[in-house]
């Protein structure tokens, strides 16, 4: 995307599109605004951060997600939220991913195929052939 204006050090861009939406975006905009005391679109006074709201940026499964600079910040709570910003102020870089433990996008509930090894060449195949 090309920015018409200078970006703060940090770009945290939240997604708002449905899935991110219907997990609670909304809460995570609300936190981000909050703690940065900015809104959609400016840049806090010191330069760090500019906060922009984007359309789907491809982690659905794991909504709702926020993607500072190169890193994704998913399955984000209002909590992992302020945590992520208080290390970014600190001049820390938080460790990217899925916030709830999982690992990249598999179901929060554990898997629920490919729950054994596969079988080998010839499975089910007749005996005749």
């Amino acid at each position: 995307m090309f920015m018409r204006n200078p970006v703060g050090k940090y770009h945290v861009q939240i997604c708002t599109t449905t899935p991110c939406w219907l997990c609670g975006s909304d809460d995570i905009m609300q936190t981000i605004k909050d703690e940065l005391k900015i809104g959609v679109g400016e840049t806090t006074k010191d330069g760090l951060f500019t906060l922009s709201e984007v359309e789907c940026l491809g982690a659905c499964v794991n909504a709702p997600m926020i993607q500072v600079n190169d890193d994704y910040y998913e399955d984000l709570t209002v909590t992992d939220t302020k945590q992520i910003l208080s290390a970014l102020k600190r001049g820390e870089t938080p460790k990217a991913g899925p916030r709830s433990g999982r690992f990249a996008s598999e179901p929060k509930n554990g898997l629920t195929s490919l729950t054994t090894p596969p079988t080998g060449p010839g499975f089910g195949v007749q005996e005749g052939l």
